[in-house]
């Protein structure tokens, strides 16, 4: 071959020419071509406190804050986790109703629960575990909760003594007790809870059946199988020897199985404040809690109490039927946005509670982040009543709200 055939062998193809000048011209700074597609847990930089835009944001800094085990337990759910899922969908099927938006300045969602007044109608779910997401525990998820000025449900045996988190704020504290059998054992930490100004307590007689597969998948990553996973989904070391007979064969939980009317009862005899039922998910329930003078929480435990049930907004508004407003109803599981309370409240519950991204704030940042994430949701339900014309808690009522649940 000659000269010339050489250099059209080896040469640049016109086809090869432009390749190259549009992967130059795609990777100039001076465009805006190649925006980073990453999620925030993968960029090398972690937005600052005052950088979230909404309780999302705060997961991802939750997440490598924390060690996976912990992680793991605050973001999974029972079995399958569809529940967990449905809580989620469940704000899908139901609309909000336009209406003559009003100025942000006029809404006022001032509530009263009992006796704890809060200016928006939002609490902490009682979850367990804080110090072992921040070295303060439960006192910086007060201090934070106070900031914001939203009540707190202290879950039962907190991992910080309870009279080192009463002073650690002044906002509304609740108790939430997981029961022992014999009445007169749950006396000593009822008397603390109300040493230390709780204004309710809330027993929780949900959870029966839970297992987390991914907790026992996190226990056993480090090589070695570290045993069983205790019945009902506990987080303890698991080196008991797997059950041979009975519910714990078929990793059913009985820990709180012998849960009575007549226990419930004999328990708030020990205490001097109004008592709330959490678990409650049928209208049946919700009657008897009625006849009994107990409130009710409307929760599945976000998911982690048993797979395969419905959503918490779609049970909410025959519940609230039933209720006809005699006792308050709290309602929790898988809330998220200023929206997704509004949905809620009109629906017809006294107030909502967050769990997991209370956890998010309080891993991501400590106190601050728990009162940030707090008052982020409480922007967000002001800007959203606002838009859709509610300047009271009293003018949200079922009318806000189209439900698509069949």
């Amino acid at each position: 071959m000659g000269k010339i055939e050489d250099q059209w062998r080896d040469g640049m193809s016109r086809r090869s020419a432009l390749i190259g000048l549009a992967g130059f011209l795609a990777g100039s700074p001076l465009l805006r071509a190649q925006e980073d597609p990453r999620a925030l847990s993968e960029h090398k930089r972690a937005l600052g406190i005052g950088e979230m835009q909404n309780v999302w944001d705060f997961e991802a800094v939750f997440g490598t804050n924390v060690p996976y085990t912990i992680r793991d337990y605050t973001a999974h759910g029972d079995g399958t986790e569809w529940t967990l899922r449905r809580n989620r969908q469940a704000f899908e099927w139901v609309d909000l109703v336009p209406g003559k938006a009003v100025d942000p300045k006029s809404v006022d969602l001032t509530t009263t629960v009992y006796t704890t007044k809060m200016k928006n109608p939002i609490m902490i779910s009682p979850t367990s575990g804080h110090n072992l997401i921040h070295p303060e525990g439960e006192a910086a998820t007060h201090r934070g909760s106070s900031g914001a000025g939203t009540p707190y449900i202290i879950a039962s045996g907190p991992g910080i003594p309870l009279e080192k988190i009463g002073p650690t704020g002044d906002g509304p504290m609740w108790y939430q007790l997981y029961g022992q059998e014999d009445i007169e054992a749950n006396r000593p930490m009822l008397d603390r809870a109300m040493a230390i100004g709780c204004q309710a307590l809330v027993v929780t007689v949900d959870q029966q059946a839970s297992y987390y597969p991914r907790t026992l998948q996190d226990r056993n990553l480090g090589g070695a199988v570290r045993g069983a996973a205790p019945a009902g989904g506990g987080r303890g070391r698991g080196a008991a020897a797997p059950p041979t007979s009975g519910p714990a064969l078929y990793r059913t939980g009985t820990n709180r199985a012998w849960y009575t009317w007549e226990w419930v009862e004999n328990i708030r005899k020990l205490v001097k404040v109004p008592v709330v039922i959490k678990g409650i998910e049928r209208p049946e329930d919700a009657q008897i809690c009625v006849e009994r003078g107990f409130g009710v929480y409307v929760s599945n435990h976000g998911g982690r109490s048993l797979d395969y049930g419905p959503s918490m907004l779609e049970v909410l508004p025959e519940i609230v039927a039933q209720v006809k407003g005699k006792v308050p109803v709290l309602v929790d599981s898988g809330f998220r946005r200023g929206t997704d309370v509004l949905k809620a409240l009109a629906i017809g519950a006294d107030a909502v509670c967050v769990g997991r991204v209370q956890r998010w704030g309080l891993g991501a940042y400590g106190a601050p982040g728990v009162q940030r994430v707090l008052e982020i949701l409480q922007q967000e339900l002001v800007q959203a009543a606002a838009e859709h014309g509610y300047t009271s808690r009293a003018s949200i009522n079922q009318s806000a709200v189209r439900t698509h649940f069949s």
